[in-house]
């Protein structure tokens, strides 16, 4: 029961600020990550992704897929299970290698909501048969391309791009459609890697439309609530910018490291560097690669500020961070991740256990 409490709680968090021409947070569901690989590495990727999840790090990581192609799938639960997270995508290299293709599909749903708009009768009393279930979930559709515009003996540079649909809806009461697009680059030159993702380079754009009965509106009217009406919602652009370094040991042993600046410019956040209109978020992680077939990984990200335990006179402000880490296999043409990461900090206990896996789409006849 107080599951579908908090849940209605976030609900009401939505309408009550669904008037907003403009939120910071808005489509903050699509940062949430993809692939177990990249949240155990801090959400560190956009300079070394090179598979199909690249289609949400980094579209220019997709020019990698190059003779086969990739399918990669995620489920994720987030507080205690009410909140459920899906990923998928597909990478197929075209035209001799030259382009790759990408198609990924995400979904954030919180389910079996308890609306509890009539459960009081006009006369007072309580009925519970009036309680119905409804879901608020959000839908986003990527098409990517990309392309490598330079290749020589040392030296790599990939191009992508995505076209993003974006669906959100609430029960009945709430839907919005959005359209938006990303761009992303790749220099690979030696052992280093260095990556650019512009995220909603034109800005999304979310537009709201409402649909409740009149006497849903007449409820609404009675205890005090807003009914919304048409909105726009916008979101800000965002710029990521990543270096990746690969450190080789022997022919069998080599680590990954790798740095990414999430810059925002929509006013100042709780972030490590915070100012106005940029702030700056930074992520750290590793991968430690043995024989190309088990794979150790490590990230921290999400530095804030926050007050510290103890007394009301005592409390002090503290940096506070995401901490993650996870581990992944290969076998033949499929891999397999597994991720224990945090959704805010480690001040709390909001671990998750993410797997994901990856199929290379071998033809074993023709490999032969």
């Amino acid at each position: 029961m107080k599951n579908k409490l908090l849940a209605l709680a976030l609900s009401g968090l939505f309408f009550s600020s669904s008037h907003a021409q403009f939120r910071k947070y808005s489509n903050e569901f699509l940062n949430i990550g993809a692939g177990a690989r990249g949240l155990a590495m801090g959400s560190s990727q956009v300079a070394s992704v090179t598979d199909g999840t690249a289609g949400y790090w980094n579209p220019a990581g997709l020019a990698n897929v190059k003779d086969h192609g990739n399918v990669n799938l995620m489920h994720a639960e987030y507080f205690a299970g009410i909140g459920k997270y899906d990923y998928a995508s597909l990478a197929l290299p075209m035209s001799g290698n030259r382009r790759t293709l990408g198609l990924t599909a995400l979904r954030f749903a919180v389910d079996d909501i308890m609306n509890t708009l009539f459960l009081v009768e006009p006369d007072g009393s309580i009925n519970y048969n009036n309680i119905q279930a409804f879901s608020s979930a959000d839908y986003a559709f990527l098409l990517s391309l990309a392309q490598t515009l330079e290749e020589t003996d040392n030296k790599k540079v990939n191009f992508g791009i995505n076209a993003k649909v974006v669906h959100r809806s609430v029960g009945h009461f709430a839907k919005a459609w959005g359209f938006g697009l990303d761009a992303g680059l790749q220099v690979i030159t030696g052992n280093w890697r260095i990556g650019v993702a512009a995220r909603d380079v034109t800005s999304t754009f979310n537009a709201w439309s409402f649909s409740f009965t009149e006497k849903e509106k007449e409820a609404l009217y009675l205890t005090n609530n807003d009914i919304p009406v048409k909105s726009t919602e916008i979101t800000a652009p965002r710029l990521i910018l990543g270096a990746a370094r690969n450190f080789r040991f022997s022919n069998k042993v080599s680590l990954l490291a790798e740095a990414n600046f999430d810059f925002t410019f929509d006013g100042e956040r709780n972030t490590l560097l915070s100012g106005e209109p940029i702030s700056i978020d930074p992520k750290f992680g590793a991968e430690l690669n043995i024989s190309n077939s088990l794979y150790l990984r490590g990230g921290i990200n999400n530095f804030q500020q926050a007050l510290s335990d103890g007394d009301t006179l005592n409390k002090k402000k503290v940096w506070i961070y995401q901490p993650s880490a996870g581990a992944g296999f290969r076998l033949q043409n499929v891999r397999i991740d597994y991720a224990f990461t945090n959704l805010a900090n480690q001040s709390n206990p909001l671990y998750t256990h993410v797997f994901s896996i990856q199929f290379d789409l071998v033809n074993n006849k023709k490999k032969k």
